[in-house]
């Protein structure tokens, strides 16, 4: 008898769109070997996990609500079975002012940072960020994923950015690095790979993730000396162990002065066609179909 999956997917956070894409791909992935479903985290969840008792829930969601530890609490209240990472994991990791910290803690490079309010005139505005932080900077939501509501600033355009994101009590501000964008890939205790990422736009925003007319250029094997390699490696595996995750994680980051920055960790990683863990495991030989079967029993195995 095949085991039951049943695919979280959708959801109401800014990145519904690319979660839905990604619980379609993994149920293309996997119906041949699964009894699968695509469900919406909505009122009829609890209807629906009853109804189908499923196995094992792959949670496709993105964003709030779907990696910040509010459907993981949910989903083990119910007893169920899920993958990617646990409640605390996922909420630490989502709020980039506590994994940040962490990372500070653990003598993980990341770039400075202040928490500011958007509702600060100018005048605090740059008092505040000249204490800490020099222009340019980079202002991003606490708990978005998708490089939603990122924007790169500098003194002059700083409190327009800031008004696009006036639905936010509260922001971060980071110190900007340039460099190259290379993302490593965890899966459970092993180093996956890396890949960089040559976005034509300022930066790999959210257009360059998930449009293919962006055509940002991936770069696979990453053109860095071993040593180079095997140390983001290492950090990206530190990170993914100091955040307590299991399953995949893709850690972000910038590499300037031969240092490596890490930006955020991403315990829900897309699974689209575009996405960057099962290209960077493709390129390892590992199959699209052998990556999420393999998510799918470590969620069966840890819980």
């Amino acid at each position: 008898m095949k085991k039951r999956i049943l695919i979280l997917g959708g959801g109401i956070s800014g990145e519904r769109i690319i979660s839905l894409k990604t619980a379609k791909a993994v149920k293309s992935c996997i119906k041949k070997k699964y009894n699968c479903k695509i469900v919406e985290p909505d009122e009829n969840l609890t209807k629906n996990i009853d109804r189908f008792s499923p196995d094992v829930v792959f949670n496709a969601l993105h964003g709030r609500f779907g990696e910040d530890g509010f459907i993981q609490t949910y989903l083990e209240s119910r007893g169920v079975r899920y993958t990617h990472s646990g409640v605390l994991s996922s909420m630490m990791a989502m709020d980039k002012e506590i994994s940040k910290k962490l990372f500070i803690k653990n003598k993980i490079l990341t770039p400075k940072f202040q928490k500011i309010r958007t509702n600060l005139n100018k005048k605090e505005v740059i008092k505040l960020l000249k204490k800490k932080i020099k222009f340019p900077v980079v202002i991003k939501p606490l708990n978005e994923g998708s490089s939603l509501g990122v924007y790169i600033c500098n003194e002059k355009n700083i409190i327009n950015n800031l008004k696009k994101l006036k639905s936010y009590d509260e922001i971060l501000v980071e110190e900007f690095i340039p460099g190259r964008e290379i993302q490593v890939a965890i899966l459970g205790k092993k180093k996956l790979g890396a890949i960089e990422l040559r976005p034509k736009r300022k930066f790999y925003d959210y257009k360059a993730k998930y449009s293919s007319k962006a055509k940002t250029k991936h770069i696979i094997p990453v053109n860095i000396k071993t040593k180079e390699h095997q140390n983001v490696m290492n950090i990206a595996l530190k990170a993914h162990r100091v955040l307590k995750c299991r399953g995949v994680t893709r850690s972000d980051f910038k590499f300037h002065n031969g240092k490596f920055y890490l930006l955020e960790t991403n315990t829900q990683p897309g699974m689209t066609n575009l996405s960057l863990v099962p290209e960077i495991a493709q390129h390892h030989g590992m199959s699209f179909f052998s990556l999420i079967d393999w998510i799918i029993k470590d969620a069966s195995k840890n819980r």
